[in-house]
């Protein structure tokens, strides 16, 4: 039998862990190849690079969350990572605004949800180490069980005069503690000037604003009622709406009540003189006139006056029932502007009326046709002052009193 030398054994040993050593090699790469994707959250998927500890993605509002508060923030932060892309869309398709923080690891909405609103999130991360996540949730907003309305004056599409307020009333109360968070959206703008101006509540559903001054003539104003993710109290929400009006020229009237005048100005320039006359004196002083800074609030081409809706019935020696022309409202006590034919002879000289400023028909029909809502008269020389809120009061008061009416400068 023929033995093999020490050469021989060592050729073969040396052959067999050459063999082993080729085997070896595809084993470690089919390891590699099988790193498999890591997913985090909800519909998440990852492609790390091997050994790469995968990016997190954590969205909040959680997924599938339902009855999400619409002035909650959603928010998408990652760790071990950066986002590189965060989109936010509701139902229709309208994107939600945001923005990433400096470091890339946090993105915050900047805009309100809308109520009753399916919204998905889709968010896209790199790894530190390699690779990249995706997210997918989804999130709902709550439906409000009740709402608060909010009705503005002056209606979208109206020219009025330079001394109409803005107001809001709400079929609902505001609490206290929202006033702010309800001045903060409603937002006004003028052009082609911008004014400065300031809301002040006048009840717990009413909240009215001036400008500093008499608005600027012949300029535009828009309203934005953003408060459709606003609790306006627990449980009732507000409504988002969009007015736009114009503010036409600046007619402001004079009325002198010891002099029975009043003087007409439209820009600056003067119409005319009437003469009138107020409200008589005696009778405790529950006719005369008040001084004071008063805004047209509706004109009425006829109007019925009748003494009984001021407590002054029909056994009373001052009872009255007539109709009049051309009458232009300035308190809501029932001081109007109007056609007095049977009083011409005073006017001008005397003042024998019940409160209105009365003047002769051809007179009140020109005053009719030249004015308009929201147009300023000024009453000078009664020691009876106009009563807060009493008409469109907002003008008897300087600015910086006005603005003590504010959530935001009280």
């Amino acid at each position: 039998m023929k033995h093999s030398g020490p050469s021989t054994v060592l050729r073969r040993r040396t052959l067999v862990g050459a063999l082993l050593a080729a085997a070896a090699v595809p084993a470690v790469a089919a390891c590699q190849s099988k790193s498999g994707a890591v997913g985090t959250g909800a519909g998440a998927s990852a492609s790390p690079s091997p050994s790469a500890t995968p990016a997190t993605i954590t969205v909040t509002p959680a997924d599938a969350a339902v009855d999400v508060r619409p002035d909650a923030p959603v928010t998408v932060t990652v760790t071990d990572g950066t986002l590189t892309d965060v989109t936010v869309t509701a139902a229709d398709g309208t994107p939600l605004a945001g923005a990433l923080d400096p470091a890339g690891t946090t993105w915050t909405s900047s805009a309100t949800l809308t109520t009753g609103t399916a919204y998905s999130v889709h968010a896209v991360a790199a790894g530190a180490s390699g690779g990249s996540t995706t997210h997918q949730s989804t999130l709902t907003t709550l439906t409000p069980a009740e709402t608060a309305f909010p009705a503005v004056a002056p209606l979208a599409g109206k020219e009025v005069g330079v001394g109409m307020p803005i107001i809001v009333t709400f079929d609902s109360p505001v609490a206290d503690d929202r006033r702010a968070v309800v001045e903060q959206n409603l937002k006004v703008t003028a052009s082609p000037n911008a004014v400065e101006g300031s809301w002040s509540w006048q009840s717990d559903s009413k909240v009215e604003f001036r400008p500093a001054q008499y608005w600027p003539a012949h300029s535009a104003v828009h309203l934005d009622v953003d408060l459709g993710a606003v609790e306006v109290s627990p449980g009732v929400w507000g409504k988002t709406r969009d007015i736009d009006f114009t503010i036409g020229s600046a007619m402001v009237s004079t009325v002198d009540i010891a002099a029975h005048t009043l003087t007409v100005t439209r820009d600056g320039e003067l119409l005319k003189t009437i003469p009138v006359t107020l409200g008589q004196s005696g009778s405790g002083g529950q006719f005369t006139t008040r001084s004071g800074t008063k805004v047209i609030m509706s004109l009425e081409a006829a109007r019925q006056m009748n003494s009984e809706t001021t407590g002054i019935g029909q056994d009373d020696p001052n009872y009255y029932n007539v109709d009049v022309q051309y009458a232009l409202r300035v308190t809501n006590s029932g001081e109007f502007l109007h056609a007095a034919p049977w009083s011409v002879a005073s006017q001008g000289k005397a003042n024998v009326s019940h409160g209105c400023t009365g003047m002769s028909t051809e007179n009140a029909k020109w005053m009719f046709d030249n004015s308009k809502v929201g147009d300023v008269v000024v009453y000078t020389g009664s020691d009876r002052t106009i009563e807060p809120g009493n008409g469109f009061n907002v003008w008897n008061e300087t600015y910086e009193q006005w603005q003590q009416g504010s959530a935001l400068h009280a």
